[in-house]
């Protein structure tokens, strides 16, 4: 029900913007999280926006450089990546919680996409 897309191979300093397609869900129902999962490490809340208010919540280490996003039309939201660091490398999930806070438990999230890469090259 989630798809995520947009990852790649990028150098320090580039950008991505990653996209996740809920086309199945009561989109505006849905609280929408970025996760995110480097290799040896434990998955991580990277960004969230609320199905309430639209308010956006951000891991300290991505503010000022990631935004959230989303296009209720296109039932998508979007994760616009700029500064990459190479400790941003890791597999982005995008999540759904049903009447959700838009908080970055991932325990709070019913829905997961499969992830996509992203590589930041040093």
């Amino acid at each position: 029900q989630l798809q995520a897309s947009g990852g790649g191979l990028v150098q320090t300093g580039g950008s991505l913007r990653l996209s996740c397609a809920a086309s199945e869900l009561a989109f505006d129902e849905y609280s929408i999280a970025w996760f995110r999962q480097a290799p040896g490490k434990d998955r991580e809340g990277v960004a969230s926006i609320s199905s309430h208010d639209g308010s956006r919540h951000y891991r300290e280490s991505v503010k000022g450089r990631f935004t959230i996003s989303n296009d209720n039309a296109k039932k998508t939201v979007y994760l616009h990546m700029t500064g990459l660091k190479p400790e941003d490398t890791a597999i982005y999930y995008c999540a759904a919680d049903f009447l959700g806070l838009g908080d970055l438990y991932e325990y709070d999230y019913d829905y997961w996409g499969l992830g996509t890469q992203v590589t930041v090259s040093s």
